[in-house]
Formats: structure tokens, C-alpha cells, sequence
């Protein structure tokens, strides 16, 4: 990264909200629709094996198995899906809003930024448009919606408030900025088992991507404010040269489709620890023990157990380091952006293994995700609230 340094800018969390829709779709429920819509085939047969081996044992969906939505003769359009996106996925994202604002006692009032974020839905004006008239925010706000990012959103979301926040910062401004992300994936479940069928390629975007609205506030720390949940101490963006083809979202009549190679745990794992120690050599000197990835509590977007299981590897951490991301993983899927926040707001609810020194509850976290470029985005965090 270019060189800089970090140095106590009073940027601070100070609200997270999380909202999941009511109802889940299991392994065996695609593997159900498979049978029921598409003839055997040695790539329907690996993508259910993967399936079933994928280690989620609930994903997140706005619409139970049984639904029309999954049973309808042909993939919802991508018409369809932006109207599904409207109706059942705003209200989530309004929803999470309001529990990040309620936790940072913050009148709507004070808000000064909206930073969201999706690759599930593309619309002019955006879908934080709806969120903002739907918190009913009636004063001007600055608004960005960032595309293309994937999943990677929440914490490139998360470093555009920063910078935004830093800015009011400069002009001796408040700033408190909202953050969020929403996606609705399982729509286009249908969608992926047809380009399955028809491609005979093993894809595996069926098998992961779940739905959910999360949201995150910072404040630059001007001005009142609740007490901060996390600090945030730095970050970093990066992209892994020649390798846009390895992951991607991509527009298609019946929604999006999703690239993701063989190659993605390979790559993201090479990338994983030199963009930590750039970091960590560019945020303020943190006190002992904190000067390996060993010392540092890991939120990592689980994209799939290939690259958390990688990652491991390439930090020399362990599972317990990473409990929060398998534990969302395992129990939500993988929300595409939304997915961060839920870990970080996870993260902190968990009870500590204490068992040892070494493995104890840690102060100081790294949250790292992947997006199409292949992007990189880290941030490392100081934990305040209890």
C-alpha cells in the first residue's frame, strides 16, 4: 500500500443492527428442487454433493422452500427480482437500520451520511433511497451507493464513511454515517440450477448465497455520541493484479450470476497476510502482544469454507480465531456484503473460550473481505463496548 500512517482520527462504531428474514432453505431443500426440476447429470451431481457438504446448515431466505418463488415453472426475471428486492428486502434493510441507530442514540437528524451497498439489485434512484425515506430521514443527507463490489461491500462501504467522516473531520464538522448493506439472493437459486443444467458446468452459487440486511453507524467523534462499540484504526483496499476472472457478479435476463473459480481460495489466501502487515505497520504501534495475525481476533467474510479454512492456513490462526465468521457461516450462509457486519455484530455477543491465555477474548480484531478484482478490503478494529 502507499505509504501512510494512521494517527488517532476518532472515528468509532457505535451502532450495529443485523436483520435476518424469518424463514431458511437447507441443503436438502435444493437438493429437492433439483430433482424436482432437472434431469440427472454428472455437474447437477457434483453441485448437490457440494451442496450437501458445504457445512450451512440453515440459510437465510425471504421465502420458505414451498414457495411459488421456487416452484414457479421458469427462474424469476431479473423484473421480478428487482420487485422481490423492493418488497421483502427494504424492509429488512430499514429494519437493521434502525437497530444500528437505536444503539448509537442517535436522532435521525444528526445523520449527515448513507453509505450502502448491494450487488442484488440495480435501480436509479437506489435502493437507499426507499431506506432513507423509510426511516423517514426528511432532512438532506449525503448519499453513495457503491457497485460492483460485491461482496466486499460492508467494509468498502465502511472505508468510503470513513474517508466521508474524516472529511467533516477536516472542516471541524459532526459526522455520524449510516451504513448499509442488503442482499437477496436466494431468488436466483432457481436461476443458478438452469445455468447448471444448461451449461453442464459445476457452479456453486446455489449452494452458498443467502439474504439478509445488516448496518453498521460511525461517528468521527465530534460531538455527543454513545459509547463506542468498536474503534476504527485503519484500513486498507487493494486489488490482486489479473485476476478479475476469478470472481465476479454478473448481469444475466433471470438476475445475476455468480463467477467463482477453483482458484479464489488460492488467490485470496496469497493475498491475505501481506495486506495485513502492511496495515499493521501503518496504524499507530498497538501495545504487546499485538504484532502478529496470531494475536488478533479475525472477522472474515465467509465466502465458503475453502477460503476461511485457506485463510487459516495462510495466518497460521486458528478455527477459534475465526468463531464468529464459522458461526455465521454454518447457521446464515453467506449474505454476500451484508455478511461482515453480521460477523462483527456476532463477534461481540459471543461468550469467550477462556480456556487459555492465548485463546481468550481478544481487544484488538482484523476484518478482512473479498470482492470481484479480486478486491481486497481489512480493516483492523479496537473492541470497546463489553
Amino acid at each position: 500500500m502507499p505509504d501512510s500512517t494512521f494517527a488517532g482520527f476518532g472515528l468509532s462504531v457505535v451502532g450495529l443492527g443485523t436483520q435476518y428474514p424469518a424463514h431458511s432453505l437447507r441443503a436438502a431443500d435444493v437438493d429437492a428442487l433439483s430433482k424436482r426440476f432437472y434431469t440427472d447429470s454428472p455437474a447437477m451431481a457434483k453441485v448437490m454433493s457440494i451442496n450437501r457438504a458445504a457445512g450451512i446448515e440453515s440459510r437465510a431466505s425471504i421465502a420458505p422452500p414451498e414457495d411459488p418463488m421456487y416452484n414457479q415453472e421458469n427462474a424469476p426475471s431479473i423484473a421480478d427480482l428487482h420487485k422481490i428486492f423492493i418488497r421483502e428486502g427494504v424492509p429488512l434493510a430499514i429494519s437493521a437500520a434502525k437497530k444500528a441507530i437505536k444503539e448509537s442514540a442517535l436522532e435521525l437528524d444528526r445523520i449527515t451520511h448513507v453509505v450502502s451497498a448491494t450487488c442484488t439489485d440495480s435501480a436509479n434512484p437506489g435502493f437507499d433511497h426507499s431506506v432513507v425515506k423509510g426511516l423517514g430521514i426528511t432532512h438532506q443527507v449525503e448519499k453513495v451507493l457503491l457497485h460492483g463490489v460485491g461482496c466486499s461491500g460492508g467494509l468498502a462501504a465502511l472505508r468510503t464513511a470513513a474517508n466521508l467522516a474524516l472529511g467533516h473531520t477536516a472542516r471541524g464538522l459532526p459526522a455520524r454515517v449510516l451504513c448499509v448493506t442488503l442482499e437477496i439472493n436466494t431468488p436466483m437459486v432457481r436461476s443458478e440450477l438452469d445455468s447448471i443444467q444448461e451449461s453442464q458446468q459445476v457452479r456453486i452459487a446455489a449452494c452458498l448465497f443467502s439474504d439478509a440486511a445488516t448496518a453498521v453507524v460511525l461517528s468521527n467523534g465530534i460531538g455527543e455520541q454513545a459509547e463506542p462499540v468498536y474503534e476504527l484504526l485503519g484500513w486498507d483496499h487493494r486489488i490482486i493484479p489479473d485476476t478479475e476472472s476469478e470472481l465476479g457478479f454478473d448481469v444475466d435476463p433471470a438476475g445475476w450470476k455468480a463467477v467463482l473459480t477453483p482458484r479464489v481460495p488460492q488467490v485470496t489466501a496469497a493475498a491475505i497476510l501481506p495486506t495485513f502487515e502492511d496495515l499493521l505497520a501503518a496504524v499507530p504501534p498497538l501495545p504487546p502482544p499485538y504484532t502478529a495475525a496470531t494475536d488478533f481476533d479475525w472477522v472474515l467474510h465467509p465466502g465458503g469454507p475453502a477460503i476461511l479454512v485457506n485463510a487459516e492456513r495462510a495466518l497460521g490462526i486458528t478455527r477459534q480465531h475465526l468463531r464468529a465468521s464459522y458461526d455465521v457461516y454454518v447457521n446464515r450462509g453467506n449474505s454476500g456484503s451484508a455478511t461482515i457486519y453480521s460477523v462483527l455484530d456476532r463477534l461481540r455477543c459471543m461468550v469467550a473460550d477462556t480456556s487459555s491465555d492465548n485463546e481468550g477474548r481478544r481487544e484488538y480484531i482484523v476484518a478482512c473481505a473479498f470482492g470481484p478484482g479480486v478486491a481486497v478490503e481489512m480493516c483492523i478494529l479496537r473492541r470497546r463496548a463489553p
